[in-house]
């Protein structure tokens, strides 16, 4: 079975080709990625609607060239997947238009995925893939979560952010820093050449005997200390900048080793944009080693959106059974898509 994966959520349009043979896990064929990063970096931010237009122009091309690597040509898909959300409206119906005008033109099934499952799954693209159960940290964009992990489709949520996302901190904080955009990077960068112990930060929630996390506190300790800095913030910027990712690492960490200890499970996944963090990875490296936990993570390339993850996604449900691909071609899309709302059936 082919999969072709079309991602197209946000600021960037991502397809793959992705074959499922038997019950193993499924390979990755090929796959490109356009990221929009340089068109978006003069405003300071995503611009969604310059994003829809973006997807429009860069989708067919890069599936043309994703084919072309993959081997195989077009009617060979046995199945088109698509991101159906959460995620920017507007691009998001491009994917989906693509897909399903693609399916109908072949007459072939088609496959709504969620894009926070594409990230979750992701890790099984690896060399070495995660098996089930595990619990899983999820740090993509304007999401923490920590799931637990059963299966394909069957997920637990154990916690999550009530306010700003671990992402969301990066950038908000890269963005008091004057670090520009895309901003969590830029703070990761800028703080490798910093002192993490140089200012005390709050780590929120840290100790509030729960799953959830908290870092609209931490944004706003950041601003103070700027602002106390004055002139002098250019000269204790990469201090700065390396105290604030260290207390969201550390949050990050503490709040994966209690999921552990409340789920009763030996393996964690990290997914999503943030775990490609180097400091968030030997933390968390060193933290489950002296504990014997096992720590799996995508390619630091699949790290961000993509549309390998989103064919892998959809080739692990029609393997697992818990979904089927049918050859209707009308389509909706879903901005906001809890992942715990995911049906398995």
């Amino acid at each position: 079975m082919l999969v072709l994966g079309i991602e197209s959520s946000c600021d960037e349009t991502g397809v793959a080709v992705v074959e499922a043979t038997g019950p193993g896990v499924p390979v990755l064929r090929a796959h490109a990625l356009h990221s929009q990063v340089d068109m978006h970096q003069a405003y300071g931010g995503v611009v969604p609607e310059l994003a829809s237009r973006d997807h429009i122009r860069r989708v067919l091309p890069l599936a043309q060239d994703v084919l072309a690597r993959s081997g195989c040509a077009l009617p060979d898909i046995d199945v088109v997947a698509y991101t159906r959300g959460p995620g920017l409206a507007g691009a998001l119906l491009v994917g989906a238009g693509v897909a399903c005008a693609l399916g109908a033109a072949l007459g072939k099934p088609v496959l709504g995925v969620h894009h926070l499952e594409g990230h979750l799954l992701s890790p099984f693209l690896s060399r070495d893939p995660p098996e089930f159960p595990f619990v899983a940290l999820l740090v993509s964009g304007g999401h923490t979560q920590l799931m637990q992990v059963d299966g394909v489709g069957r997920y637990a949520l154990l916690g999550e952010t009530i306010d700003d996302a671990a992402g969301e901190a990066f950038d908000k904080s890269a963005k008091l820093l004057g670090l520009g955009y895309p901003g969590g990077p830029a703070l990761s960068r800028l703080a490798e050449q910093g002192d993490p112990e140089a200012f005390k930060l709050p780590r929120p929630l840290l100790h509030s005997g729960d799953l959830d996390f908290s870092f609209a506190g931490l944004k706003t300790a950041v601003l103070t200390q700027a602002k106390k800095l004055g002139d002098g913030l250019e000269a204790r910027k990469a201090d700065l900048a390396a105290a604030t990712e260290a207390a969201i690492v550390d949050v990050l960490v503490r709040k994966s080793l209690a999921a552990l200890d409340a789920s009763g499970l030996q393996r964690i996944v990290v997914a999503g944009g943030v775990g490609a963090n180097r400091r968030l990875r030997a933390q968390l490296d060193a933290a489950c080693g002296r504990r014997g936990v096992r720590v799996h993570y995508p390619e630091l390339a699949l790290c961000t959106d993509n549309g390998a993850m989103i064919a892998m996604a959809a080739a692990m449900r029609l393997q697992a059974g818990v979904q089927e691909a049918q050859p209707l071609y009308a389509f909706d899309v879903k901005p906001r898509w809890p992942l715990q709302e995911l049906a398995a059936a």
